[in-house]
């Protein structure tokens, strides 16, 4: 028998019991393939909630649940937090504990907004402003293939055909492979960044041949984007949000776009519709 086989009617837990729980719950993550960010989400909220359960002498399930999603609230933490904590939440007791009782929470409610998107002009201003070469066609390669930041991170020589002009994602988010587009612009350039690797080589990699970090690719964005003076609030994000609606501007179908985007559900890809409306965009104001 585990040794909380009979605590978890109650959240009143020794400190020992969770290192135990915590272990548990970052093995069966590895086992269930969940991806190391949502890993490590995954248990920083369950020690949080462990630690706030502990520390407010929460013995009831559904009221130590509530408390800790509503002091996350009081301090303003975004819908998806919330979301998330309460999923990690989820996870400890239903696949961890075995507990199936039902939690009575709905999800929070998300914010509908908009897409930031920049002009291709604004794109060929952050591009003009990185020196790097790496780390420009890293950026260009984001914008022209709709890419994560963590694909460019994890993208390697033998995803990316050059004769086919196509990019292979694989392993991608969901845990899906997908294939996208591949700009004949950079085809030279890329043929020179990839020269002397072999297939199972990143293609931006590091000095010491690793892959880079999100960090560095969101430093370089970030850098580049205050050089050129745009006043949006754009991440590195914003260059997949970019791509799907410049397609769309230019009259590729919707279901085209998902499928380059990997989105399971169409619904994800056509909150890009409301940016490219033209119907909107063509009436005057009144003013």
């Amino acid at each position: 028998m585990r040794i909380y086989d009979n605590i978890y009617h109650t959240i009143h837990i020794h400190i020992l019991y969770m290192k135990d729980i915590l272990l548990q719950t970052e093995n069966l993550l590895k086992l269930r393939n969940y991806s190391p960010k949502t890993r490590k989400s995954y248990l920083i909220y369950i020690k949080q909630y462990l630690d706030f359960s502990k520390k407010n002498n929460l013995k009831n399930k559904q009221d130590a649940v509530e408390k800790f999603l509503l002091e996350k609230v009081s301090k303003k933490q975004s819908s998806q937090t919330i979301n998330l904590a309460l999923n990690s939440i989820k996870f400890l007791y239903r696949e961890v504990l075995n507990d199936n009782e039902k939690i009575d929470l709905k999800f929070a409610k998300k914010s509908k907004k908009l897409p930031i998107v920049l002009t291709k002009k604004e794109i060929l201003k952050i591009l003009n402003n990185i020196a790097n070469q790496k780390y420009k066609l890293a950026v260009a390669l984001a914008y022209a293939g709709g890419l994560r930041i963590s694909e460019i991170q994890n993208l390697r020589v033998q995803d990316v055909c050059l004769e086919e002009l196509v990019v292979h994602l694989k392993n991608a988010k969901g845990k899906k492979d997908r294939i996208t587009v591949f700009p004949e612009k950079l085809k030279i350039d890329f043929q020179n960044l990839m020269a002397g690797k072999v297939g199972g080589d990143f293609i931006f990699n590091s000095n010491r041949s690793g892959k880079l970090t999100t960090r560095s690719f969101q430093a370089i964005f970030k850098g580049a984007l205050k050089k050129t003076g745009i006043k949006k609030d754009a991440t590195f994000h914003s260059l997949r949000h970019s791509f799907a609606t410049h397609l769309l501007e230019n009259g590729t179908d919707v279901r085209y776009v998902q499928e380059l985007l990997g989105h399971a559900n169409i619904r994800t890809t056509q909150i890009y519709t409301q940016v490219t409306n033209p119907k909107l965009k063509n009436i005057k104001s009144p003013l």
